[in-house]
């Protein structure tokens, strides 16, 4: 049987991880034969998939009537939402022993709230590890400066983390130092490092749709030159962030101070690229995850995406291809008056309360289906 794009590009040295989860999915046999079907070696959770599956679902309707009547709606929400990633983990256990534990991940996330808070997301973190407790559980932190600070105390107790809701090079660039300095702060105490596993997860589409929006807004108040150099910027900004981004890996995880850490064992933190699905129907809907191929990152997709790359996708190794154009395409739009780091700061915030109001959401419907 010939390979499908998703295998070639598993080959290619991208992993491929299912950024979705609900309950039917993971116990009913679905996720076993898509990992053999689509090559999937991982995947990724977050409120909105919850609640999502909580809504979609009557799976969760036996658990949460046997729930104990003093339970408020945070703890029903723990109790399901660890028991399906330990679930989903089992099944991924195998790649996780297949691969020398560099993959085969699932990742649980701490409440949006605790974003801004290091003490709070610790807290919260720790918990979900002691009750996940499996190996190839990743706990989600947000990528504010908060966040960095306690992803590093959480890299030295030998946690697995994925960085998420990246948008900016020097966030990004906060987190790699986080990951070094928690290994280092590891390996200092006479501690192993070869277990531990960290993932950035650096959010595409999301950034064309703001950067689009705001092109689409100055166009009638330039030049007409102008206007056909903001035009020509449409779409472009998403990948060219990224490309930087990857870029900056490449940077940091090579010389003296990186290759110290590796003779003890460590693995690069690698890129996740997150939010690929193509918001823009005028747009092709693989060219996120076509244009950010390449060794060394990961790409997680909801299932549309992945349907769509397994029927269509082109694989090429791009991720490192034309990171001049990349670099210059982000120039142009900054001097033609849409400054990315206003782009990427907003991004962040609505980010984090998208997040929140889907928790809120979460928790709400886990009270209407109790008290249903």
């Amino acid at each position: 049987m010939p390979k499908s794009p998703l295998h070639v590009l598993h080959d290619a040295g991208q992993s491929i991880w299912l950024d979705y989860i609900d309950r039917s999915l993971v116990r009913g046999g679905e996720l076993s034969a898509r990992i053999e079907r689509d090559a999937l070696t991982g995947m990724t959770s977050n409120p909105t998939i919850f609640e999502k599956a909580l809504t979609d679902s009557d799976a969760y309707d036996d658990q949460l009537a046997a729930a104990p009547a003093s339970h408020t709606s945070w703890e029903l929400f723990e109790m399901i939402a660890t028991d399906d990633v330990r679930d989903a983990c089992d099944v991924f256990r195998e790649t996780y022993e297949t691969s020398g534990h560099a993959d085969g991940f699932v990742s649980i996330e701490v409440s949006p709230a605790a974003a801004h808070d290091v003490e709070e997301t610790l807290a919260e973190a720790r918990r979900l590890w002691t009750l996940v407790d499996r190996p190839n559980v990743m706990i989600k932190v947000p990528g504010t400066r908060d966040g960095a600070i306690a992803a590093r105390r959480l890299i030295a107790d030998g946690i697995n983390v994925n960085i998420t809701l990246l948008f900016a090079l020097d966030a990004y660039a906060d987190v790699i130092e986080a990951y070094m300095g928690g290994l280092e702060d590891r390996v200092r105490t006479g501690q192993s490092v070869d277990r531990v596993a960290s993932v950035a997860s650096f959010f595409v589409s999301r950034v064309d749709t703001e950067v689009d929006k705001r092109i689409d807004a100055r166009v009638g108040s330039v030049s007409s030159a102008d206007t056909e150099r903001l035009r020509a910027l449409r779409g472009r900004i998403a990948i060219a962030n990224a490309k930087l981004a990857y870029a900056l890996f490449q940077e940091r995880f090579s010389g003296p101070r990186w290759q110290t850490l590796a003779a003890h064992g460590a693995r690069v933190q690698r890129p996740l690229w997150a939010s690929t699905s193509t918001k823009n129907p005028a747009y092709r809907d693989v060219m996120y995850v076509e244009a950010l191929i390449g060794p060394d990152t990961v790409d997680t997709m909801p299932p549309q995406t992945i349907e769509a790359f397994r029927d269509h996708g082109i694989v090429a190794r791009t991720v490192d291809a034309e990171v001049d154009d990349a670099r210059r395409a982000i120039a142009d739009l900054e001097a033609l008056g849409i400054p990315l780091a206003s782009v990427t700061d907003k991004l962040l915030v609505d980010g984090l309360a998208s997040f929140q109001k889907s928790f809120d959401g979460l928790l709400e419907r886990l009270e209407q289906k109790v008290v249903g």
